[in-house]
């Protein structure tokens, strides 16, 4: 349903995608600031749009198809506007981009074989990493100086784009079986059957 609560979420997300970007060209460190807090208002519907799919059982053909587009675009157009206006290092950000582009070719060539790739736990600390990196970085040198926002950012970025790496290769490990035409472990991969782990 396009109207049930994880839906409305994940739409609110995509909303706030362009005022994100809108508000990297505004000066002032008030600006910075809010754009962190609209990032990070941003990053939460993503946690809580899985959650209330999941608890209420509102899974969807539209939430599982609309979540990953959602947070694709959340992250590669902070990455894109902070590379842009020189407040991040390009190689990591890089490299977070080529990630997502490499598990979403893989995520849409398993659904065609009625397959679903499960989120690893190492794929999530890679997003906790990267969110909190991506918000530090937005702040920059609006931050405090006692903080070490920039440095925080900077090293936390390179510390996600290494978890980039290890979960992408986990991803295409996992999936490399069925993509040879061998029997993939039922631990890894799984027939979808109604709902998924995203809604």
């Amino acid at each position: 349903m396009l109207t049930s609560p994880p839906n409305i979420l994940t739409l609110a997300r995509i909303g706030l995608v362009p005022v994100l970007v809108g508000l990297f060209y505004l000066d002032g460190a008030w600006a910075r600031w809010l754009a962190c807090a609209v990032f990070t208002i941003a990053a939460t519907t993503d946690y809580l749009d899985g959650w209330l799919a999941r608890s209420r059982q509102l899974h969807s053909r539209f939430g599982r198809w609309l979540d990953p587009i959602a947070d694709k675009l959340l992250v590669a157009a902070t990455v894109l506007m902070l590379v842009a206006f020189e407040r991040a290092p390009e190689l990591p950000a890089l490299v977070i981009l080529l990630r997502e582009i490499l598990v979403s070719g893989l995520r849409e060539y398993l659904a065609d074989a009625r397959l679903v790739l499960p989120v690893s736990r190492l794929a999530k600390w890679k997003t906790a990493v990267q969110m909190v990196a991506l918000g530090f970085l937005i702040v920059g040198d609006a931050g405090p100086a006692w903080l070490f926002v920039e440095e925080v950012g900077f090293w936390g970025l390179w510390l996600a784009a290494v978890l980039t790496i290890a979960s992408g290769w986990d991803y295409v490990h996992r999936s490399v079986g069925h993509m040879l035409d061998e029997p993939a472990p039922e631990a890894h991969l799984r027939p979808v059957r109604g709902a998924s782990p995203s809604h």
